[in-house]
């Protein structure tokens, strides 16, 4: 295990849990006293942990990061397997992954998605991606971080392309709950007692997160009962409600750009998914 920030460790503490011997390594000393207790070896080098096992799991903070220790233990990696689980640009997962095929090192790129807490538990989801004989070599390891192991292709951009797409409504899912609450504190409603009642918002989308994953890969996106012209006039509310209590309207402005393109196009009557294509790169393939 390579890396020893608080993820690191989680992910080494859960290995070591599962009974699998783990070597540990992490640039600043001082990291691996309560890990070296449950069991595991601390290397003096990376290059000393890497020759300890035939699995090599590196997390570390982030591309640059990755290079240097890359780098550093280029010779020792070749007939064993490298799994870079930092958090990156799918460009930068194809560009490691490169590395490693110029040098006859086996690789998978990955990606956590949950928090350190959730490590190892039922619920941990990680990704990953790269040769599918690779994976299943190792799925029953790896299967120690957590109940959720997927592999989700042999490109190997693919692992950080769903992470950032779970991010991507993560963020925007987040960046939304604040403006929402600063909209009720606003107009006088308590953000405490408001906040129960957005459990209804959370427990419906899960079905139209399915239903607009369908409608973007069929490329029909129906209006139903709630269209975009209908859920437009409603952004339009929340601009005037936010301008008038002077809240920061900057995504509520970007939302609203994207639905009127798309009600340029004379899309009205189709579903929200429609403005996908005003998202689209123009010159899309």
């Amino acid at each position: 295990m390579l890396g020893l920030g608080a993820m690191g460790r989680a992910l080494a503490a859960a290995f070591l849990r599962a009974g699998h011997p783990t070597t540990v390594w992490n640039r600043s000393p001082g990291r691996a006293d309560e890990l070296v207790a449950q069991g595991a070896t601390e290397a003096a080098t990376a290059a000393e942990a890497v020759r300890a096992s035939p699995l090599v799991v590196l997390i570390v903070l982030d591309h640059k990061a990755v290079t240097a220790v890359t780098e550093a233990i280029a010779d020792d990696l070749p007939g064993r397997t490298l799994v870079n689980l930092t958090a990156d640009t799918p460009d930068r997962a194809r560009e490691t992954a490169a590395w490693a095929a110029d040098r006859g090192i086996d690789y998978l790129d990955g990606s956590v998605m949950v928090p350190v807490d959730v490590i190892g538990t039922p619920h941990a989801l990680l990704f990953h991606a790269g040769p599918r004989e690779l994976f299943d070599r190792y799925a029953g390891t790896l299967g120690a971080l957590g109940g959720r192991i997927e592999y989700v292709g042999a490109e190997y951009g693919l692992a950080a392309a769903y992470d950032l797409a779970l991010l991507d409504y993560f963020y925007a899912s987040m960046s939304g709950l604040v403006h929402a609450f600063a909209l009720a504190e606003a107009e006088g409603a308590d953000p405490l007692a408001i906040g129960p009642f957005f459990d209804s918002i959370t427990a419906i989308m899960p079905p139209i997160a399915a239903e607009m994953a369908s409608e973007v890969a069929s490329g029909e996106y129906p209006g139903g009962g709630a269209n975009l012209g209908m859920m437009a006039a409603t952004v339009e509310h929340l601009v005037e409600v936010s301008e008038h209590r002077r809240l920061d309207t900057g995504v509520l402005h970007a939302i609203k750009s994207v639905a009127d393109r798309t009600l340029a196009a004379g899309r009205a009557k189709e579903g929200w998914t429609a403005t996908v294509d005003v998202v689209r790169p123009a010159d899309r393939s």
